[in-house]
């Protein structure tokens, strides 16, 4: 782990690839720079396709540069979000020695998925999820595709029984949602709930 690593409660991997479902990563983002987390951040060249059609957001291309770019969007502390680029392979999350303890990929792709579920790691991104079972860590997908084909239902068994998390972009209606923002935190909350993260974006079950 870094040095800055020891000023925060804790330090988590995002990954943001090329499915549909691009505000669930980026608000996740915002609220774990919220509750004081360090995010390890990487996004694919697909979900910088998806953030530009499905948002507003200009992201740079450029790792030094987005990590500016999201330090100034959510008044961030310097180096509370550390960007990692596709063949970055020097950085922490490469190796189980450096790498954090939590991993979240959200949204997935079922691209990712399969990669994931095969040890292909061709990119940080999948190296880095690579790191995360090879070390008994905690990695949690977040795919958002629909239906699903009998090859994403197989790698999804297979991670799960490796002890990863599958939890799908599928958000609940029983806390009355005004509006898509409601929706987005309704699995935000879910993925905190995992990640051991106290929030109030969602009310739990019975209170």
């Amino acid at each position: 782990m870094t040095k800055s690593s020891a000023l925060y409660k804790q330090t988590v991997t995002i990954a943001m690839t090329g499915a549909s479902g691009a505000q669930y990563g980026l608000r996740l983002l915002e609220v774990l720079v919220q509750h004081q987390v360090q995010v390890f951040f990487m996004i694919s060249k697909a979900a910088q396709v998806v953030v530009a059609t499905e948002t507003d957001w200009k992201l740079p291309g450029k790792p030094d540069v987005l990590a500016e770019y999201f330090q100034q969007r959510f008044q961030a502390k310097q180096g509370q979000i550390q960007v990692f680029g596709r063949e970055q392979w020097m950085a922490p999350v490469a190796s189980g020695s450096g790498a954090p303890s939590q991993m979240v990929v959200c949204p997935c792709s079922t691209g990712t998925l399969s990669a994931i579920a095969t040890g292909a790691s061709n990119n940080l991104i999948e190296r880095a999820a690579d790191v995360a079972l090879k070390e008994r860590r905690q990695l949690i997908l977040v795919p958002r595709e629909t239906p699903y084909s009998a090859i994403h239902l197989e790698h999804m068994l297979k991670l799960t029984q490796l002890g990863v998390t599958i939890l799908p972009a599928s958000p609940g209606f029983y806390q009355k949602p005004q509006s898509i923002d409601d929706m987005v935190d309704f699995v935000v909350a879910r993925i905190l709930n995992q990640l051991g993260i106290d929030h109030q974006l969602l009310p739990r079950w019975g209170e």
